[in-house]
């Protein structure tokens, strides 16, 4: 067996290895589907906990009146919820038509603070320490500046976490809004019912791990207090303060009931600036949790650890060493005994992909059609081997960070 043989034999099992864990997700997610179809979301007995929205934004114009005109319309006793929105660092007009609203709204409980370069302009994470800092609730909810949440949203994760002591976090879905506005938009839609939600739901089914998204989700706020808040160097903190939960011993369970619409990127570059940067984020978040590999009180853990480090690492590697070596094969450099058996392999692949992908979709209504079994097609063969050049460029990105020292910003997403 030649060298090409033993290296293209290690990336398919690799390839596999982790194709194989990702349907075990989305079966595990599709039985938890069932489950949450048949159980319902738990009642809150007495009286509501009082909770504090946060909603950080920087630039946000085009889209912040939407988001608060939503949050203030929540299916929640108006006098058990602030509304907290830091208007951080902006030269648009955000502040103008955040005191529109305050004015509309003169008995509610919103607060907008708004920053300058001095105190803010540092990314989201300083953005949230500083609403915390101003909040009251006992419990603390995240949403992005770009979110439309059901008026259920809210209410589903506050009684899933009062009904729980053992949860530190309750996760919810966030679906697509735009997902029509571009062939972009519909393998965003896609993905995120099948690499977000599904992956997510069968996490919790089988590890009872979950990774809190960057919106829609609610924590304690003695957990905020007691972590010192938010990592102000980490670009993914939604994926950095889960491994903090972990490792206090609590849990993080995902509510699909609840579910907010976001804004997704229409363009391919605001859609590869938006992805490299969460590349380069959970980059940090892998680097920074490594160690945990070794600590036996993170053994609960250690799936999301090593899961993490596969999709980044050795996925990655994987994927550009068989593909390089079927290249130099088909041009005679190199010579592989198993080229046959590993396009067959491939093949197979892209066949579970599709057929993953689609049990997804059985669970979204609207979602089973012709049309989305061609996009799932094309997406495989376009926008999922562009997450290859993604990931290179994140990580490429975070060494250029840690060389030259760079702080965290923000990195704005453009809006429509």
């Amino acid at each position: 067996m030649t060298i090409s043989d033993v290296l293209m034999v290690i990336a398919v099992i690799c390839i596999w290895s982790l194709l194989l864990v990702n349907v075990a997700l989305i079966i595990a997610g599709y039985l938890y589907y069932i489950q949450t179809e048949n159980e319902g979301v738990p009642e809150i007995k007495g009286e509501y906990p009082f909770v504090t929205i946060m909603v950080p934004a920087h630039n946000e114009g085009v889209v912040i009146s939407k988001t608060v005109e939503s949050l203030l319309a929540l299916d929640y006793p108006h006098d058990r919820y602030e509304i907290i929105v830091i208007n951080d660092n902006s030269s648009d007009n955000s502040a103008q038509l955040l005191g529109n609203i305050q004015e509309r709204n003169p008995q509610r409980n919103l607060l907008v603070i708004n920053t300058d370069s001095v105190t803010g302009g540092k990314g989201k994470s300083n953005a949230l320490n500083i609403g915390f800092a101003r909040s009251r609730g006992e419990l603390i909810a995240i949403y992005d500046a770009d979110n439309t949440p059901e008026r259920t949203a809210l209410k589903y994760l506050v009684a899933e976490i009062v009904s729980d002591s053992s949860l530190g976090a309750v996760i919810g879905k966030f679906r697509t809004r735009n997902r029509d506005a571009s062939l972009l938009t519909r393998f965003i839609n896609i993905e995120t019912l099948s690499f977000q939600w599904m992956a997510q739901a069968g996490r919790w089914k089988l590890f009872k791990l979950c990774t809190i998204p960057g919106t829609n989700f609610i924590m304690r706020r003695s957990i905020v207090e007691a972590i010192g808040g938010w990592d102000v160097k980490a670009i993914a903190e939604d994926t950095e303060i889960s491994f903090r939960i972990y490792m206090m011993g609590y849990r993080i369970k995902f509510q699909p009931k609840s579910v907010t619409w976001e804004q997704e990127p229409q363009t391919v570059k605001v859609w590869f600036k938006q992805r490299t940067r969460w590349a380069k984020g959970n980059v940090y978040v892998i680097v920074k949790n490594l160690p945990l590999l070794f600590d036996r009180t993170a053994s609960k853990i250690r799936f999301d650890i090593l899961y993490y480090v596969s999709i980044y690492f050795l996925l990655l590697i994987s994927l550009i060493t068989s593909d390089l070596l079927l290249v130099l094969h088909a041009m005679g450099y190199v010579h592989t005994t198993i080229a046959g058996l590993s396009s067959f392999l491939w093949l197979l692949a892209i066949v579970l992909f599709v057929v993953g992908i689609f049990v997804t979709l059985t669970t979204e209504k609207g979602e089973m059609s012709l049309s989305n079994f061609w996009i799932i097609l094309l997406m495989y063969v376009s926008y999922c081997q562009l997450w290859m050049v993604v990931a290179a460029y994140g990580m490429y990105n975070y060494l250029k960070d840690v060389i030259f020292k760079r702080e965290a910003k923000w990195y704005k997403t453009e809006r429509y």
